[in-house]
């Protein structure tokens, strides 16, 4: 179901994606950073603190790669995580500015033959992925903590469109470790999932494991309707009630409630 996606593209949609939210981020008084975040343990500023020290991780990572490769010292991470979670919420925010904006202009400096032949070692993967992979997963964790940044203060608010079609199809190989089929309880179900804005169609196996698969069963018990976007945030726990779009449908016999459960977050 995954097709390579260009590095190009992807290294396009970290770009548009870290202006928008450094803009919005930069605007952020003291109470709109204490405030209350679409993660639900994390204040606004907590989340720009992950995505910050995420970024210098990242950058990090990328440099070792591009010098040859080698692993990072031990506890080199969680000194990171320490030194960021020090911080203010002002800090945090502001070191996120920094952060990402180093982290998305390396990608960008990166050379057409550099972009097509590196391999970068994340260190959790069994192999080394390319750069346009290593792009791809850092948009996935930006496009979505960027909606948790703005979900609460910007009622409606949506992932980023650019991210949107990019993501898509790189869910279904982690449904595996993300998904919770017991929540069921026994029963089972093949859904014909109908996305818009991009229209796509999926095959939502849900029984003993849950799998994803290119096109609708031929034979489905169920339908499920909703933006693309929508469906992102409902794989990773960030579809609750309060944050559904109008237009989201599911008929037959699995209800929208059944689906958060089995998609709780991560």
């Amino acid at each position: 179901m995954t097709s390579p996606l260009p590095a190009d593209r992807v290294i396009a949609a970290l770009r548009s994606g870290h202006d928008d939210l450094a803009g919005y981020a930069a605007g952020l008084d003291e109470k709109g950073l204490a405030g209350p975040s679409g993660a639900a343990e994390w204040p606004v500023a907590q989340v720009l603190s992950h995505l910050g020290s995420g970024a210098e991780i990242g950058l990090a990572t990328l440099d070792r790669a591009l010098a040859g490769g080698g692993k990072p010292p031990e506890g080199a991470n969680e000194s990171v995580w320490d030194r960021w979670n020090a911080m203010s919420p002002a800090e945090q925010r502001d070191g996120f500015l920094v952060s990402n904006e180093k982290l998305v202009s390396r990608y960008e400096s990166l050379d057409a033959a550099t972009r097509e032949d590196l391999r970068i070692d994340l260190g959790f993967l069994p192999a080394p992925v390319s750069v346009a992979e290593a792009a791809r997963l850092r948009l996935s964790e930006f496009a979505l903590h960027d909606w948790d940044v703005r979900a609460v203060a910007q009622p409606g608010a949506t992932v980023a469109y650019s991210a949107v079609p990019l993501l898509l199809d790189g869910y279904g190989p982690m449904l595996a470790w993300i998904a919770r089929p017991h929540e069921l309880g026994g029963r089972q179900a093949a859904l014909a999932v109908q996305l818009r804005e991009p229209q796509a169609q999926y095959g939502l196996v849900l029984g003993d494991e849950v799998a994803l698969s290119a096109g609708a069963p031929a034979e489905p018990d169920g339908v499920l309707r909703l933006p693309a976007e929508a469906w992102l945030r409902l794989l990773t726990g960030r579809l609750g009630p309060q944050f559904t779009p109008s237009g989201v449908e599911a008929q037959g016999p699995v209800t929208l409630d059944d689906l958060r459960r089995v998609f709780p977050g991560f």
